[in-house]
């Protein structure tokens, strides 16, 4: 397996995965959390990562992209700094249980160390649905800080 950050020029490759990921989440939950427009996605993966705002590192099988992880840089007090954000992250779910998503964590591990940040930070899908993505995270040094994700959409 092969792991690089990407440029604009696989945009709709990440885009097409996070819809997977999207889909995956609805299914397994049996509610609708996103509205992901793929047209929309790609155009705003392209100009989050050509602006810098989005750093994503792609797991390619051959030529193929099969799973990635999407960051970007936050700031807080209670991190003392900068840190990174793991705003997605998927694998196909033939490639799972095979290391695949162990090595992107280190790809991503290694990123973040590169650009100085404190610490990872992420959500995971909703639970119980999703307890197997909790302890994939755990197992690779992740720890349960507590609370829950929240939104206010504004329209």
């Amino acid at each position: 397996m092969k792991y690089h950050i990407i440029d604009t020029s696989q945009s709709d490759d990440i885009a097409k995965l996070a819809v997977c990921l999207t889909n995956e989440i609805i299914e397994r939950t049996g509610t609708q959390h996103f509205d992901v427009d793929m047209s929309l996605a790609i155009k705003l993966c392209d100009d989050y990562v050509s602006n810098g705002l989005y750093h994503v590192i792609a797991a390619y099988d051959d030529n193929e992209i099969i799973g990635f992880g999407a960051l970007c840089e936050s700031h807080s007090l209670y991190a003392q700094g900068a840190f990174g954000i793991i705003q997605e992250f998927y694998v196909m779910p033939k490639y799972r249980s095979s290391d695949i998503g162990k090595e992107l964590i280190l790809e991503i591990i290694t990123f973040a160390k590169s650009k100085n940040w404190k610490r990872l930070e992420l959500c995971t899908p909703p639970l119980p649905e999703f307890n197997r993505t909790v302890d994939f995270y755990q197992d690779n040094g992740f720890e349960i800080t507590g609370g829950y994700k929240m939104k206010l959409t504004l329209s």
